[in-house]
Order: C-alpha cells, then structure tokens, then sequence
C-alpha cells in the first residue's frame, strides 16, 4: 500500500471641480477632514488563495474468485432486454435581454466607475475633472453636450445651458436617479477670494432615501467618489440621533471660516433623459 500526500499550496491595492478654464484647486479634497463620503478612498486588494487538501489514499483493490453460475433457463431462450429510453428534454429558448435603455446606462456606467481614479470607458480616457465624468456617462447612452457653450461659460455652465435648453432643471421634488446636479461656489474658480464664481460643480444622482438624502456620484481629485446630500438639513452633516451622514464636505474653509457642505452648495438638478427610469438593469461596461 503507497500513500501520497500532497503538499498545500498558497499563492499569493473634494472637492471642486476644474472645467475648461481652471485646474484643479489643491485644496479641494474633503477627504482628508472630518466628514467620511460615502465610497472608500481607494480599492483594497484581494488575496488570492488556494490550497489542495491531502489526498484520502486508495483501499487496497480485492482480487475476487470467480464463482460458477448456475443457469437455470437456456442461453437461447433469453430476450435481451432492451435498453431503458432516454426522456428527451424540452427547453424553451432563451428570451433576449430587452435592451437597456439611457437612463439605466447612465446609472450602470456611472456606478461602475466608482472608486476609479480616473474615468477610462471603452479604452478613451476622459477629462480629469468633474465633467468629464458627466461627458464620459452620458456618451455611453448616446447624449452629448454641445451646441450650448458661450463665451465665458465654463464647463458645469455649459452642461446646466444644455440641461435647461433640451431638457428641464428643477429645484423641488425628488430627483430621479441619473439626473445631473449642479453646485455653486465649490471653489474660487477666479481666484479673487469672493463667492462670485456661479456654477462650479457638477455630478449625477445615484439614490434617495427615505429620508430625503441624495446619494451623488462625481469625480474630484482622488476620482470618482459618492457624497450625501440632504436638502431638508444642509447644515448638518450627520443625523444627531442615528449619527448617519446627511451632507458631506463640498468646500474647505477659508481662513477664518467654517467648511462648506453638500446641501449648502446645491444649485440645481437638471435631466435630459427620459422621465420614467423604470428598473436599473445590469449594463455591461468596459471601463479599459
């Protein structure tokens, strides 16, 4: 008898938003200050890991004597038995998928793309800023924005021209999921140390609560990040009885002034898809 063993095996990583006309203010990332967003700063990286477990060894094979039979009914008159049939299994077709429409490509491409640190979709690589999260989203659905930039515009302005021209903006009500949302004053986008900058932040709605809190997802300096948002309580950042987060960190303080939050900054929503978003559908994204 021979036993083999064999051995185990183990094999073994805000905000403000630069538009056509500025970079990247540095002192636009929130997350190193008090209020968490809602997505991790970076991806952990898992273990890979795989064993193989001790072969059980073999019982030793029998060596039988083989016992004379005794027949009582002659060899000739046998039938042979004729061999059990095999039940013939029906399937339906397989039913295509209904295609996904728009919105539930916008939110699919979007939600995709968080914790990326850049937005890379079908091998292009978009702009670094906020809106080329929303140019790089919405192209996946087949909308694009342009035809609306005037002189002076930036590029949250431009997108806001195009939302109001070929679609709606809105301030009330709920906003539906895939919807842009608009902030203001995110960052000193003049450099003249006043909040007269307009429109400077952009990102899309990806969930409502029951509570009212917005759940955004927007490109900053680290990538593309989910915030909360709640526009019943802008100026708070958490709920003082469940401590869960109601508004997070938009804008750093200046010198003898307090930070800004999410609520505190919005402007407006604003939607160029169609109204009913109907059910999310799994769309598959190639994001390089």
């Amino acid at each position: 008898m021979r036993s083999v063993a064999l051995m185990g095996l183990l094999a073994v990583l805000a905000t403000g938003c630069a538009t056509t006309s500025a970079p990247l203010d540095p002192a636009l990332d929130s997350y190193s200050l008090r209020y968490r967003s809602a997505s991790p700063p970076a991806f952990p990286r898992e273990s890979l890991s795989s064993s193989v477990a001790e072969a059980p060894a073999r019982p030793p094979s029998r060596t039988v004597a083989a016992q004379p039979r005794t027949r009582t009914t002659p060899v000739a008159s046998r039938t042979p038995k004729a061999p059990a049939a095999t039940p013939v299994r029906t399937t339906e077709p397989a039913r295509p998928a209904p295609p996904a429409g728009p919105r539930e490509t916008v939110l699919a491409t979007a939600r995709a793309l968080v914790g990326k640190p850049q937005v890379v979709i079908n091998g292009r690589k978009y702009p670094a800023d906020c809106t080329g999260l929303i140019e790089g989203v919405y192209a996946q659905a087949g909308i694009t924005f342009r035809g609306t930039l005037k002189p002076g515009d930036n590029g949250v302005t431009a997108l806001y021209r195009h939302a109001r021209a070929r679609g709606r903006v809105y301030t009330e009500g709920r906003p539906t999921p895939g919807d842009l949302v608009f902030f203001r004053e995110t960052y000193d986008q003049n450099r003249d140390g006043r909040r007269n900058d307009g429109l400077t932040h952009v990102g899309i709605v990806d969930a409502v609560d029951e509570d009212g809190t917005v759940t955004v997802i927007h490109r900053v300096r680290r990538g593309v990040v989910r915030y909360h948002m709640n526009l019943a309580r802008p100026g708070l950042p958490r709920d003082p009885k469940t401590g869960e987060v109601l508004n997070d960190l938009l804008r750093h303080p200046g010198p003898n002034k307090d930070p800004v939050l999410t609520g505190q900054l919005f402007a407006s929503f604003g939607s160029v898809l169609p109204a009913s978003p109907g059910k999310t559908k799994p769309v598959p994204v190639a994001l390089r």
